[in-house]
């Protein structure tokens, strides 16, 4: 069940994908070979809670602030394959079929950004492993509550949990494990436009727009970029998600990353009060309510759109490019995440530096129990997630998403194996 392979071969074919010289030293110590230095443990942190609005400050590559109690020591990263190390070898896990002693079904929800990844993982996974993965896709919010409940095996969110909603689970700390990234994208209704150009908008137009101080269509504003909007007067209808969500996290962590009003009256949450518009749940809620109602805007995730055949807007990004959201602005968003990645993987991306980068992108996650009490369930979701980030990568670029850079795939693999039952590692190495 395992591929043996030279350290020599391990190392250039590690190398032409793109992990760096750190990681490399890192990923062999901790697999046990070589005298590669130990990457340092990082402790606890203890600091205040995020601002009112109980989320991550909106800015690139900021992190929320952590309890001690939610803050688990990062030992050193192990390889983007998931290698340990024996002699002059390195061996390769790889999850390959089933496995005596794990749960034959687990349940999950939240994310409604990710519902498309996780539902091809599921079908595929269970052909390979006879494991069943019971994916609810209700919300990032929704994933979340669950989680903290405990009635379901994980949960899956698009905005990281917040330290007092951690202090809130019942089953004590959880792990942050990303599985990908995605964009956000504005798509709008304007009959006259159809089938032409895709507006432009700009950071400033845009906090304008969902903060209800740009409330026509033709406004100068937004006409010094899109000029077919001079004869557009017509009043914006503002569409936003009624449930708790994560792509209204992204949106909304964008608007306060590029506008201090927004951060000062509205600030970032999975929800938030909104100052314009009508609700919708769901993505389908809102592209549905931008269907039925002429001149107006609304957010879904890019897979979405893209699936749906949903045209959508550009956006102006911080090197002052309009870009249009792809999997490669997405990725090219993300870039420089490898390099700051924070001990805990609660990491926002958004108004990212690069020409080419989309600015209102982000990570999703899943999110798991480090200690938990089932260890049948323990093995088996410790297993679907070390597949998912391995083999389960492969599946992003045809779905819209961005895979992971192999240096986080190291990270969150870390994070896999920091999962345990009675203080014993969960996850049984293959």
């Amino acid at each position: 069940m395992s591929q043996v392979i030279t350290r020599r071969t391990f190392l250039r074919r590690a190398l032409a994908v793109g992990v760096s010289t750190p990681a490399l030293a890192g990923l062999l110590a901790a697999c046990g070979g070589g005298s590669a230095t130990p990457t340092p443990t990082m402790g606890a942190s203890t600091a205040a809670s995020p601002t009112a609005a109980k989320s991550p400050t909106a800015a690139m590559m900021t992190t929320p602030t952590t309890s001690s109690a939610a803050t688990t020591a990062a030992s050193p990263a192990a390889s983007m394959t998931a290698t340990t190390a024996s002699g002059g070898t390195v061996t390769t896990v790889r999850i390959t079929g089933p496995y005596t002693g794990e749960a034959k079904a687990l349940t999950g929800a939240g994310s409604t950004f990710a519902a498309p990844l996780y539902t091809k993982w599921s079908s595929d996974y269970e052909k390979l492993t006879g494991v069943k993965i019971n994916y609810q896709a209700i919300g990032s919010g929704g994933g979340i509550k669950s989680l903290q409940d405990m009635t379901v095996d994980f949960g899956a969110t698009d905005a990281p949990m917040t330290d007092e909603q951690m202090q809130q689970a019942k089953g004590g700390p959880i792990l942050h494990i990303p599985t990908a990234l995605g964009g956000v994208v504005l798509t709008y209704n304007i009959p006259e436009l159809e089938g032409k150009d895709p507006l432009k908008f700009t950071p400033e137009t845009l906090a304008g727009i969902f903060l209800g101080t740009i409330t026509k269509w033709n406004d100068p504003k937004l006409v010094a970029d899109n000029p077919a909007l001079a004869n557009i007067n017509k009043p914006i209808v503002v569409v936003h998600r009624s449930d708790g969500s994560g792509t209204t996290f992204i949106l909304v962590s964008y608007l306060a990353a590029v506008s201090a009003d927004w951060k000062s009256k509205v600030g970032v949450g999975t929800s938030v009060n909104w100052p314009v518009g009508i609700g919708g749940k769901g993505s389908e809620g809102v592209s549905g309510a931008v269907k039925q109602n002429p001149y107006s805007i609304g957010y879904v995730e890019l897979i979405y759109a893209l699936q749906n055949k949903i045209a959508y807007g550009m956006v102006k990004n911080k090197a002052g490019n309009f870009v249009t959201a792809s999997l490669d602005t997405v990725t090219a968003a993300a870039a420089g995440a490898s390099k700051s990645m924070p001990a805990d993987l609660r990491a926002i991306i958004v108004n990212a530096d690069g020409a080419n980068a989309y600015p209102i992108s982000g990570f999703t996650w899943i999110l798991a129990y480090q200690n938990m009490q089932d260890q049948a369930k323990a093995i088996a979701l410790t297993r679907y997630l070390w597949w998912g980030l391995t083999d389960g990568q492969q599946y992003h670029k045809d779905l819209g998403y961005a895979p992971l850079a192999p240096e986080v795939t190291a990270l969150a693999l870390q994070k896999v194996r920091q999962i345990t039952v009675n203080g014993q590692p969960a996850f049984p190495g293959k």
